[in-house]
């Protein structure tokens, strides 16, 4: 039997359910999504494989003046497309979507005729080579021969792409700290072919095989020459100044964060929370204290020189428990089947049945960050997400080695596992990437996710992991108080002249980061703008909106309820989030 519906008053009614039929508005804005979601991919055929889009898997980028043209137009037609909507007419969801588009647009308008990092990072191009292959053969989206086939069409094309990229980076602008990574980085695409091509030749036909091979061969000769010309070339003349200056700075940090907040409030509350931070973690470590010198009498009012003192005694009861450095991606896997099994005890969000995997960090990705999770692309739903951790580097002395272990404590690496997998990004992303607007999935907010993680971190504490561990507790603060340093860091750097001396004394002393965590970060930090800031950002987003919501909802809150419906709506800025859950206005 078919259900009755009728149309009353543009409602449309079926059985005993109604819903409101899309209006013309809708229509049009949809359709236009879809075209941006159909076109889009084509500017970056790498990227297109990256976010599941696989109608371009044998293409390779194009770094040329035309395509930068191409794209230019191609961004400023959806503009206008988009400027002749009646958005106040569309639906929540679509304002939401439509908003997104318009930041996206405007943004990458942006990057490309004004930041114009085309120009001065070679960083940019080392991703783009390794993420050529890497993202054809990490996930198994179609048969291995189909894979490798298109391999060899991407091989075939790199010396096309490398003179390119020689023709486009400007020696004397691109800064010296960019050129040296990209020299350290830009060999890691041969690891590739060593580790995830010639193992699999033998499943090829003597034909496609042979073709491959001398594929292989270009491509590795083209590497050479271009590592010869960043060495030779771009190295010596590298002269730009890594700090964007504040008007540049705050522009980008305003499209990356999307968010009220401004750059003056972020070091304001950023000052605040630091000083909270260290007063609570003086309480717990007292605590900490008191178990290893029972007979301990704390003074009525410390004074900071004291504080600190205590709160590194305490820390130093952390790490006593370190890792072996062989071992850490088998920890980290243990880690995460304990996290998993303690947040659905717990109850606190639906858990995805996603697969995951713990990998050694390809070579191409490394210098910037110990660990990112790498979950499949919007349009790759159902694919694995990879949690990967990088290897100890093998230039380091025993000194190196000891701070870096000491910094990712046994402590620390259930910490970084909560963050980057269960119930952070992994969970959280495998949740966004259920939301049906494959637009809204496109667009996600770094801001949401980097700031969901830092909030699971602490979520986990609150709820007893670890049956309340005193030293988790100490170090989840010590992480936020890292995610306060690096947006107050972020800012200083590059819309001010904050020194590498003044950063490591930031982040050692004020922070208690050991020398490699801190020596790394600086280098970071001169790497990237505005991304270190969206972790504090985000995190102080997402308690702000758990606070009011629990006000909001009263005694229907449960903390389940709240975070499977927060997830539900994809990963859109935390100001989109808060007013589909509260009902209120979408912002402009």
């Amino acid at each position: 039997m078919k259900a009755l519906s009728v149309i009353v008053g543009g409602i449309l009614l079926i059985g005993t359910t109604f819903a409101m039929m899309p209006s013309a508005v809708d229509t049009e804005f949809e359709l236009l999504a879809q075209q941006y979601v159909d076109e889009f991919p084509a500017l970056s055929p790498v990227s297109a494989t990256s976010l599941g889009d696989h109608r371009f898997d044998g293409k390779l980028n194009r770094v040329s003046s035309e395509a930068r043209v191409r794209r230019a137009a191609f961004l400023r037609k959806y503009l206008e497309q988009l400027g002749r909507l009646d958005r106040d007419s569309l639906s929540r969801a679509n304002q939401v979507d439509a908003a997104l588009l318009e930041q996206e647009l405007r943004a990458d308008l942006w990057r490309l005729e004004e930041l114009k990092e085309w120009v001065w990072n070679p960083m940019r191009y080392t991703r783009l080579t390794g993420g050529a292959l890497y993202g054809l053969l990490a996930r198994d989206f179609a048969p291995l021969p189909e894979r490798l086939g298109h391999v060899a069409d991407r091989l075939e094309q790199f010396p096309r792409l490398l003179e390119q990229i020689r023709a486009t980076l400007v020696p004397p602008r691109v800064p010296r700290i960019h050129a040296e990574t990209a020299v350290r980085q830009n060999r890691g695409v041969l690891s590739i072919l060593d580790n995830m091509v010639k193992p699999h030749l033998d499943k090829l036909s003597q034909e496609d095989r042979r073709r491959l091979e001398e594929a292989m061969k270009m491509a590795r000769g083209a590497v050479d020459t271009h590592q010869r010309w960043l060495e030779e070339e771009l190295l010596p003349k590298a002269a730009g100044n890594f700090r964007l200056g504040d008007e540049i700075y705050d522009k980008k940090l305003a499209f990356t964060l999307n968010s009220p907040l401004t750059r003056p409030q972020i070091r304001t509350r950023a000052e605040s929370e630091l000083k909270r931070i260290r007063d609570e973690m003086y309480e717990i470590a007292k605590g900490v204290y008191k178990k290893e010198y029972e007979y301990t009498k704390f003074p009525d009012t410390p004074d900071e020189a004291y504080k600190q003192a205590i709160i590194r005694a305490a820390l130093e009861v952390a790490y006593r428990e370190l890792p072996d450095s062989e071992r850490i991606v088998e920890i980290a896997t243990d880690q995460l089947r304990e996290a998993t099994e303690f947040v659905r005890k717990a109850k606190l969000v639906t858990v995805p049945d996603d697969p995951i995997e713990i990998i050694v960090m390809p070579e191409f990705q490394r210098g910037i960050a110990l660990a990112y999770c790498d979950s499949p692309g919007p349009l790759d739903v159902g694919q694995k997400t990879f949690y990967a951790v990088a290897p100890l580097p093998a230039d380091w002395t025993s000194e190196q080695v000891q701070s870096y272990l000491r910094e990712y404590n046994l402590y620390s690496l259930r910490n970084l596992t909560v963050h980057e997998a269960m119930p952070g990004h992994y969970l959280q992303l495998a949740h966004s990437n259920r939301y049906p607007s494959t637009l809204r999935a496109v667009l996600s907010s770094g801001v949401f996710v980097e700031g969901w993680a830092v909030y699971a971190e602490h979520l986990m504490v609150e709820q007893g992991y670890m049956d309340g561990n005193r030293l988790i507790e100490l170090i989840v603060h010590k992480w936020y108080l890292r995610g306060i340093a690096n947006a107050l860091m972020d800012q200083a750097i590059h819309a001010g002249d904050m020194t590498r001396e003044e950063a490591l004394e930031l982040m050692i002393e004020d922070t208690f980061q050991e020398e490699r965590e801190a020596a790394t970060k600086w280098v970071r930090a001169q790497l990237t703008s505005a991304q270190l800031s969206t972790y504090f950002v985000g995190y102080l987003e997402h308690v702000d909106l758990r606070n009011e919501v629990e006000k909001a909802w009263g005694d229907d809150f449960s903390l389940k309820s709240y975070h499977d419906k927060l997830l539900s709506f994809g990963s859109p800025p935390v100001r989109f989030t808060r007013a589909l859950l509260l009902d209120l206005p979408i912002p402009n």
